[in-house]
């Protein structure tokens, strides 16, 4: 998959502004599990937010990053606070048509 470009990660943000977090990562970190319950949130969804539980071990910067090298399909549309918003096009085709 290639970087998207500024253009199609505001189009995204824009989709994302209303989306509430569905998933949560806790204090310990991107876990097996955790992506087990990303690569299912993205069965039936291209765009999701992702929210970091209060860690005092963790950042959004390193939670992102760890989700970015074990995902390497999954682009990082924002960051805002402790909440991501993650894109990764369905593998049958696309639902959401980037600009």
């Amino acid at each position: 998959m290639t970087s998207l470009s500024s253009r199609q990660r505001a189009h995204l943000r824009s989709l994302a502004h209303s989306l509430k977090p569905l998933l949560q990562v806790g204090p310990a970190g991107v876990t097996d599990a955790f992506l087990t319950a990303l690569d299912e949130a993205f069965q039936t969804r291209e765009l999701l937010k992702v929210r970091l539980l209060d860690a005092p071990n963790l950042d959004l910067k390193g939670v992102v990053a760890a989700i970015r090298e074990r995902r390497p399909d999954v682009e990082v549309v924002q960051t805002i606070g402790k909440v991501a918003a993650l894109y990764r096009p369905l593998p049958d085709g696309p639902e959401i048509e980037l600009p």
